[in-house]
């Protein structure tokens, strides 16, 4: 396997691990405080993110979301063949990432959410959230590339707390949280409409991008 490919699988493997798991150890912690669980599942995926980005953006450029794969597919930063392999390696590698975390805490490995997440705030949530992600790589990416890490991560971590949906902002943590019955899981029939609106949100992104941050003759 090329070490791109690798690096796209294990990333997401990761990062949807800390996301669910997070979300696990948080509900158990909080004593029913929601607040404070959302917190716990914040702290540990915008700090997970900086490390993966940090590690395993000269690989793969760390994408680990297929909204983000379609814009550089867009970009014409990538193949399309490459961003087929890289949504792959992201659905595969982060469903079994939260295989592995249900195995961790002891939970039913195969499992649906019946977390009901949908209506039209939500869905606004998921586009608003999904644009901001793309307006910031892209943005960092244009004025200062050494930043991307920490920005994306803060991004994140913000996006959690000012967005109505908690900022998933990807389609494939989507994909794999629906497979998930704990705090951070999306009821399976919610899932199509989150993902129309994170891609929607994506291009969006990347229009606004473009006159932003316009190339250089």
């Amino acid at each position: 396997m090329k070490p791109e490919i690798l690096g796209e699988a294990l990333g997401s493997f990761l990062l949807f691990a800390t996301v669910i798991g997070s979300g696990v150890m948080a509900e158990q912690l909080a004593g029913g405080n929601i607040a404070v669980a959302l917190l716990g599942n914040t702290i540990a995926t915008g700090a997970m993110l900086f490390v993966l980005i940090t590690m395993l953006g000269p690989v793969s450029g760390a994408h680990f979301n297929p909204a983000v794969t379609v814009v550089m597919r867009l970009r014409r930063e990538i193949t399309s063949r490459t961003a087929i392999v890289y949504i792959a390696a992201q659905v595969i590698g982060g469903v079994l990432g939260v295989w592995t975390t249900h195995a961790m805490f002891d939970l039913p490995i195969l499992q649906t959410s019946q977390h009901i997440r949908t209506g039209i705030g939500q869905w606004t949530g998921e586009f608003v959230a999904t644009f901001g992600l793309l307006l910031t790589i892209l943005g960092t990416l244009k004025s200062r590339p050494e930043a991307v890490p920490i920005a994306v991560a803060l991004y994140i971590t913000a996006a959690y707390w000012f967005t109505s949906s908690t900022s998933f902002a990807n389609p494939a943590i989507t994909i794999a949280r629906s497979l998930s019955n704990t705090f951070a899981g999306i009821a399976p029939e919610n899932a199509p409409a989150f993902i129309a609106a994170q891609f929607a949100g994506a291009l969006a992104g990347w229009g606004a991008a473009l006159v932003i941050f316009p190339a250089k003759d």
